[in-house]
């Protein structure tokens, strides 16, 4: 098992999509203005893109302009410290072809507002990578620390 400096367990890509079609929600972050936004989404996996029903506003400006995006999707328990997280980095667009639409009106994807939303978001995933805080990877973190020579 591979961890990060921070004695987080590295996520490999294969469980990373194992871990995205377990979850519903996730959060879009993208840029406007130049100011950073992070959105709430339900989506779902097609061909290990992300898929996202949106109707007109800022999720639908990205894809429209094909904007790089962050997608990042998480679980936790405060109650015994542990987690995991995913974040996918990739291009935004919209779902035009007429084929590929009916793939993606297909999915049990709803738009929370309204049902009429018929216009889908792909996230082409480009880099993937994810956490996973284990029970003890805390005391892992400062068994190591401690053990290093102090400068």
């Amino acid at each position: 098992m591979a961890v990060d400096r921070n004695g987080l367990e590295i996520v490999s890509r294969e469980e990373c999509f194992h871990l995205l079609s377990l979850a519903h929600v996730g959060r879009i972050a993208l840029s406007i203005g130049a100011l950073p936004v992070i959105l709430p989404v339900n989506f779902h996996l097609l061909d290990d893109d992300i898929i996202v029903r949106s109707g007109p506003g800022t999720k639908m400006d990205a894809a429209l302009s094909h904007t790089v995006v962050a997608f990042e999707v998480d679980a936790f328990s405060p109650m015994d410290h542990t987690g995991w997280s995913v974040l996918v980095q990739g291009l935004a667009h919209e779902i035009s072809d007429p084929g590929e639409l009916r793939r993606a009106s297909a999915l049990p994807l709803r738009a929370w507002a309204s049902d009429r939303v018929t216009r889908f978001i792909r996230i082409r995933p480009q880099e993937v990578s994810g956490r996973r805080l284990v029970q003890g990877a805390a005391t892992l973190v400062t068994a190591a620390t401690s053990e290093q020579p102090h400068a």
